[in-house]
């Protein structure tokens, strides 16, 4: 197989054969004898030599680039690195080749805008299709902890402080997608991912970070204290929908201009419930606590808040001034637009119990 026909074949593998900005993605990240290998994968470096007629030596090293790189992924041990395959699907694809401490937003901008041609373009509309046909959310919102911590009964599911503990190896590295819109310049309003990561890694996932050297790995600690400012910054904690404490791979902390889920289901017009399931909570506003500030609708992802004028009660006339109001169908219960209100310390939004323990589905 020549160089042209394995970049083909790397295409057709990851579902795109005729996209020509998919093979410019490729062909950055992979010279021509790189792509051959990668074609030749699943394999040990010996194996890929016997298809490809290139030195063992220099595969496993090109083998060994393509690991750090995020397009070849070792079978068994991360340690020992000796049969390796091509990425199983795009969004795995597009996660380790991007979401790592070996790349910069300002140096690699050229890798970084190759991709983001190419999702905006090609494979975010065709997310959102395929999102069009799942049959259940296959993700749950977790609520801010200090959003619900007054509440009482919380289960261990509803506490993402719970769920980092219950994990026995933590990893943290570079959004995907944030790194990437922030080098092309459409820099995400929630985060600067370039001064603090945000995605989460657990279990396996972690040792692929450690082996790679794509991230870092943090104590429970670090990440009880990374939590605290995820959630003071809005971002949304999310968790497998089911009621396993242990398992998930990655947890993002997302926010809507970034997210590969959000975006694409905004492009097909669907809604983020095909995708994610609401908490158990939702907002609810003390009207006469309200100041009509706003910030509240500018910090809510789901369009959960509208601006009203409160209507007369009992013979006492209405305020004049607009007030907030959560519309319950929107609200997911992730409580970001509790901080929103604390930050000018007026607490007229808190969080209740909406749903039972039976709203999250049983372990998989």
């Amino acid at each position: 197989m020549n160089a042209d026909e394995s970049y083909a074949y790397l295409m057709k593998q990851l579902g795109y054969p005729a996209s020509d900005r998919f093979r410019a993605v490729l062909e950055h990240l992979m010279t021509p004898d790189q792509a051959r290998i990668a074609a030749a994968l699943p394999g040990t470096a010996q194996d890929v030599a016997e298809k490809t007629g290139l030195d063992p030596k220099d595969i496993q090293n090109e083998l060994e680039y393509l690991f750090v790189r995020g397009a070849a992924f070792p079978k068994g041990d991360y340690g020992k690195r000796e049969f390796f395959r091509f990425a199983r699907s795009m969004g795995q694809f597009h996660d380790c080749t991007q979401a790592t401490a070996v790349l910069d937003v300002e140096k690699d901008h050229r890798f970084y805008s190759l991709w983001q041609d190419f999702v905006m373009n090609e494979w975010y509309p065709d997310q959102g299709q395929r999102f069009k046909k799942a049959p259940n959310p296959p993700q749950r919102i977790v609520a801010a902890y200090n959003s619900i911590k007054h509440l009482p009964n919380l289960l261990p599911q509803d506490d993402f402080r719970e769920l980092l503990q219950a994990q026995e190896k933590i990893a943290v590295v570079p959004c995907s997608c944030r790194y990437r819109t922030t080098s092309v310049d459409e820099h995400c309003e929630h985060a600067a991912e370039e001064d603090r990561w945000n995605c989460i890694q657990f279990g396996r996932s972690a040792d692929y970070v450690e082996a790679r050297h794509s991230g870092n790995i943090i104590s429970t600690e670090e990440a009880l204290e990374l939590n605290e400012r995820v959630e003071e910054d809005g971002l949304l904690h999310l968790w497998a929908n089911n009621s396993s404490m242990t398992g998930v791979q990655t947890s993002c902390q997302c926010c809507r201009d970034c997210c590969m889920t959000y975006i694409p289901a905004d492009m097909a017009e669907i809604p983020i419930s095909k995708m994610w399931e609401k908490s158990r909570f939702q907002a609810t506003i003390e009207a006469s606590d309200c100041i009509g500030c706003q910030d509240c609708i500018e910090r809510c992802m789901f369009d959960a808040i509208e601006m009203v004028k409160p209507v007369a009660v009992k013979g006492v006339k209405g305020s004049k001034k607009m007030k907030a109001e959560i519309i319950a169908d929107n609200c997911y219960g992730c409580g970001v637009c509790v901080f929103a209100c604390e930050e000018i310390d007026q607490d007229a939004i808190t969080m209740m119990e909406v749903r039972p323990p039976e709203h999250i589905p049983g372990p998989m």
